[in-house]
């Protein structure tokens, strides 16, 4: 696999708990959403290259805040990967989880920083309610969402195919609303290294758009 991954050079940046905390860099920012133990923090360490840069806690729904992880060279900042809190987890306090919720919901809607979200849910258990609600949430943006169906590896070739088309049918409902393809789906597996480039060619392409191609015509020289 090509070493020349932007995200392989990530290094944690800040931690924010409060809107009026998020940082007021102008670089673009991906934000990355699941619910608890869907294997977001995994997805994070291995398209950067790290094993802890996203720390997983083993206490589901324990983390409550968003985590900023800078990319790009050290002195040539290029965006932002954006940890958002696990959801789903019912055992959360209620004044906490009205707390995230908010949090999230808010940056998601409002921030212009923002470029894309990478859904992460376990193809196990694709497109549950709170993953709907998520993409609600997102949608009306009208900004990009990117699924990975993670743990790929524990699904035979027919329950992959059964993950991608039941994720596939809730896609067609929101594109053929938007009238664009907002919402694309991929298998992925961090042990198996499946569909590792595809993630990667996404979020890059977020953060660090290709050059537009030259059509190989010249303005006119006003004559002297």
């Amino acid at each position: 696999m090509p070493s020349s991954y932007l995200l392989h050079q990530s290094r944690f940046f800040v931690t924010v708990n409060h809107l009026r905390d998020l940082p007021p860099t102008p670089q673009p920012e991906v934000a990355f959403a699941g619910r608890s133990n869907a294997g977001k923090s995994s997805a994070i360490n291995v398209l950067c290259n790290q094993r802890r840069l996203a720390f997983a806690s083993k206490t589901p729904g324990r983390t409550q805040h968003i985590n900023y992880f800078e990319v790009g060279p050290q002195d040539e900042r290029a965006g932002f990967v954006v940890d958002l809190p696990g959801y789903g987890y019912a055992q959360v306090p209620g004044e906490a989880k009205k707390h995230w919720e908010a949090l999230l919901s808010s940056y998601m809607r409002l921030r212009p920083q923002l470029r894309g979200m990478v859904l992460v849910m376990d193809s196990r258990r694709p497109c549950t309610d709170l993953d709907v609600r998520m993409i609600d949430w997102f949608a009306v943006t009208g900004k990009p969402i990117h699924m990975l169906l993670t743990k790929a590896d524990k699904l035979n070739r027919q329950e992959s195919q059964q993950a991608l088309r039941k994720t596939r049918a809730l896609i067609d409902r929101y594109n053929e609303a938007s009238g664009e393809e907002q919402l694309t789906v991929q298998l992925f597996s961090m042990l198996k290294r499946v569909g590792l480039e595809e993630a990667h060619a996404k979020v890059e392409s977020w953060i660090k758009p290709p050059a537009p191609v030259e059509d190989g015509s010249a303005a006119p020289v006003a004559a002297e």
